[in-house]
């Protein structure tokens, strides 16, 4: 099994350090509800989770929240809500989002303000070290004391300096020295310390909670390739200098970014689609689909049309999931283990997840064909469900609420008076109608399926009598309510539509 490191920028064996993997990943800054860009990177983390536990695996997640920082202030004087309610509401609301895209939950969500300890004993450690220096009641790391700072965004210190076009302050020995204690302003939150009242800056919060939680050395440590510089890279300068071990980190994994048009998606440019609005239109196992379809460290372009596309695919693995058939003919013909170790080579492939998928389909599309010859599909059906779980699919139906019956009684009302009016040329076999009309004697129909059923039905006697416009007229009746047919030599099978 190989990962990709972005500190040596190559594939690495994945050999942890101990019998239980420690992966940190970022978490939320909880000023606002999640969005796409969110989605994403804690989708591809739970299935690196996911899959780390079906190879055999224990492991230890921990996902933090900052729920103190410059956003959430900012945020909280423009509306007027508490700071601690605000980050409690988001917070809450970020996990109803993950709990509705089947992200399973970490083991351990520490949150900053309840780590001010730790961060104060890390930030003294680094002041006696001579890697930290306070100033005029905030602390700031002395970035020049590292010799190897800027080694996981592989850039040395006068570049950044250019680059970044960092600037400085009075209190700061040099402008890429970063802040890790913050002197209180009036009306913000702060806790004492030895260098006066303040609150932790936002690199320091993370080593804090991983060095916490996790131990001196990770495992895996996760998150955007937009936090890679400055806050990844901060991490592992503050976090060595303490512990005086490295590599604070042996695997750093990074996925690439949501983009709408051009731009990165963020809360900073405004231009999101939140996680809650993609649910309205698209199914959490759409959405996977969607994110999964794409390499992880590759950018991700937000596309309805694409993600409808995904929706296909998602009733297509569910149907192969789903349908009905086991036990006919035998024994299974399916090769079960050709398809686990294809399943399989391509996620210690640096977790690919393209051709992950790409297995899953070949495996519904050989249940099908084994269901339309009426064969055993059962150990297929089985290893689907298996292997779609390690990527965190339900393959669920999707929920409906009851469907409104009204619709589906006018359709049918249209139907029926069509039957009635027909003229010999357009309904030339009179056995079919007398056929349906038997068929609806004493018939008492209360509900959207029963009438679904029925018009399903009556197309069926219809195309076997050759009576092709007037079962196509059923079949674009049901459509235009939401309900897709599937002929099988099975029989017709019907979906709703989202």
């Amino acid at each position: 099994m190989k990962v990709f490191n972005t500190l040596s920028g190559k594939k690495e064996e994945f050999s942890p350090r101990g019998d239980e993997v420690r992966m940190y990943v970022c978490g939320v800054t909880p000023y606002d509800d999640a969005h796409i860009g969110h989605a994403m990177s804690y989708i591809i983390f739970d299935v690196v989770r996911r899959y780390l536990q079906f190879r055999g695996y224990k492991v230890k997640y921990v996902q933090n929240v900052t729920d103190i920082d410059d956003k959430l202030i900012n945020r909280s004087n423009q509306g007027g809500v508490p700071i601690h309610e605000l980050a409690e509401r988001y917070t809450r609301r970020y996990f109803e989002d993950m709990e509705a895209l089947n992200v399973a939950p970490a083991d351990i969500y520490p949150r900053a303000t309840e780590e001010i300890p730790k961060i104060v004993e890390i930030i003294q450690g680094l002041v006696d070290n001579g890697y930290a220096y306070p100033a005029g009641g905030s602390v700031y790391f002395k970035v020049r004391n590292a010799s190897d700072y800027g080694k996981l965004a592989h850039r040395s210190l006068d570049s950044m300096i250019a680059g970044e076009g960092a600037t400085g302050s009075e209190e700061k020995e040099d402008p890429m020295d970063f802040v890790l204690w913050k002197a209180a302003k009036p009306g913000e939150p702060s806790w004492p310390s030895p260098w006066g009242k303040g609150r932790p800056g936002w690199h320091i919060e993370c080593s804090a909670m991983s060095l916490k939680y996790l131990g001196d050395t990770l495992d895996i440590h996760g998150g955007g390739q937009d936090l890679i510089f400055p806050h990844h890279e901060n991490e592992i300068v503050q976090s060595e200098s303490f512990t005086g071990k490295k590599p604070f980190v042996k695997y750093w994994l990074h996925n690439g970014l949501v983009q709408l048009g051009e731009e990165k998606m963020s809360k900073s440019l405004g231009n999101l689609i939140t996680i809650r609005e993609a649910l309205v239109k698209f199914s959490p196992d759409a959405i996977r689909i969607f994110v999964l379809g794409s390499h992880y460290r590759s950018p991700l372009t937000y596309s309805e049309e694409i993600i409808r596309a995904a929706e296909k695919g998602a009733e297509r693995l569910t149907g192969a999931v789903q349908s009905t058939g086991n036990g006919e003919r035998g024994e299974s013909p399916l090769e079960a283990a050709s398809y686990r170790q294809r399943f399989i080579e391509a996620m210690d492939d640096d977790f690919n997840t393209a051709q992950a998928l790409a297995v899953l389909f070949d495996l519904a599309r050989e249940i099908n064909r084994l269901r339309d010859e009426t064969r055993n599909i059962g150990a297929g059906q089985q290893l689907l469900a298996e292997l779609s779980g390690v990527l965190g699919l339900t393959l669920k139906p999707p929920e409906r609420s009851a469907l409104d019956v009204k619709p589906f009684i006018q359709l049918w009302e249209s139907i029926d008076r069509q039957l009635t009016e027909a003229a010999p040329e357009q309904l030339s076999d009179d056995i079919v109608i007398n056929l349906i009309r038997d068929r609806l004697k004493g018939t008492t129909l209360d509900s959207a399926e029963a009438y679904i059923r029925l018009l399903i039905s009556i197309r069926e006697q219809a195309r076997q009598a050759k009576e092709w416009l007037f079962a196509d007229k059923i079949r674009k009746g049901l459509e235009g309510l939401g309900i897709t047919l599937e002929d099988t030599p099975r029989g017709t099978i019907w979906k709703y539509k989202r």
